[in-house]
């Protein structure tokens, strides 16, 4: 079963500096329908404005996520991390214990464009030491293909989350299809974006979400006469 998530249906605040859409509960969006699914307990989609950002704060006992979209953004934390993610990049922060970390548009004009991902951990993995982990995934990696950008174990390459879940990220063009067997037993969440696709025929836009249940072959597949390419994440669940 495919369910899903309209992007004009999520929770939508401009504080000026700062325009974020939630997919599920966060903060002062409350929607007891959309709290999380699964382990999947935060969609993000933040845009924020050039020489603005979020000042230091706390995390404990999460894996957070940071795929930007266009733009980049400066991240700092009490470890001595001091890093800028951009656009192909996957950043991964296990805030286990405690962590306190800042985030910030360090460009004079251009604003970032953001996803913030949250991902419950494990059980047995609350209360590990905080870490912090980036790498690049060029697009050449993702065009007509699924790849691994975050896994329990970083095979592939992949940045290593402390949780039962797998985030594969492609870039698909007009006219291209891409399947994905989903394993007995698992889940998954279908997130757009940028661009137009099908999913097993469902129709998604930018920043539509979709949860899928008991149904273990999925076909992405972009329209021949799309304007631009999808970019699509899918997480693969527990």
């Amino acid at each position: 079963m495919i369910t899903l998530r309209p992007a004009n249906q999520r929770g939508h605040f401009d504080h000026g500096w700062l325009n974020t859409y939630h997919t599920f509960s966060f903060a002062d969006y409350r929607d007891p329908a959309h709290i999380h699914f699964r382990a999947l307990r935060v969609i993000n989609e933040d845009v924020i404005a050039p020489g603005r950002g979020f000042g230091m704060h706390p995390h404990e006992n999460m894996e957070i996520i940071t795929y930007v979209l266009s733009g980049a953004l400066e991240h700092r934390d009490n470890l001595g991390t001091g890093a800028v993610i951009r656009p192909g990049d996957g950043q991964r922060m296990s805030a286990g214990t405690g962590i306190v970390h800042s985030e910030f548009n360090p460009s004079p004009s251009a604003p970032v464009h953001l996803l913030q991902i949250w991902i419950i951990p494990d059980r047995d993995k609350l209360g590990i030491a905080p870490s912090y982990e980036q790498k690049s995934f060029p697009d050449e990696e993702k065009r007509g293909q699924w790849r691994l950008i975050a896994s329990p174990t970083g095979t592939q390459g992949s940045v290593k989350i402390h949780a039962d879940a797998s985030l594969l990220v492609t870039k698909l063009a007009p006219g291209q299809s891409l399947p994905f067997a989903l394993p007995a037993g698992r889940y998954a969440w279908l997130q757009m974006a940028r661009g137009v696709a099908t999913l097993n025929g469902t129709l998604l836009g930018q920043g539509d979400g979709a949860s899928i249940t008991n149904q273990a072959a999925l076909t992405l597949s972009v329209a021949e006469d799309a304007e631009e390419e999808a970019e699509v994440l899918l997480f693969d669940l527990a």
